[in-house]
């Protein structure tokens, strides 16, 4: 099936439409629901912001909670490795 039957065939199927449509409808939601949430982590940020928190600082933390142990530790090492050799 070449590149230009592919869409004629998709278009053909009534089914095929719904299906598609019934997809994109659903990825716009979640981007929609992707949206607010990331303006929710935001005001967040904000709010701890305000209560003297270092957003940036945070924004590692949450980082590094997402790895694991041993590969926080190997980063930790191989930082200072690096930092002493430029002389920090």
């Amino acid at each position: 099936m070449s590149a230009k039957t592919a869409p004629q065939t998709i278009v053909a199927n009534k089914t095929t439409q719904d299906q598609l449509r019934a997809f994109i409808e659903r990825i716009e939601r979640l981007e929609e629901e992707k949206k607010s949430l990331s303006q929710d982590i935001g005001d967040v940020y904000r709010e701890a912001t305000s209560n003297g928190y270092d957003k940036k600082i945070m924004r590692k933390l949450i980082a590094l909670r997402k790895k694991e142990p041993a590969q926080i530790q190997e980063e930790k090492d191989l930082l200072d490795i690096y930092m002493q050799a430029v002389g920090m």
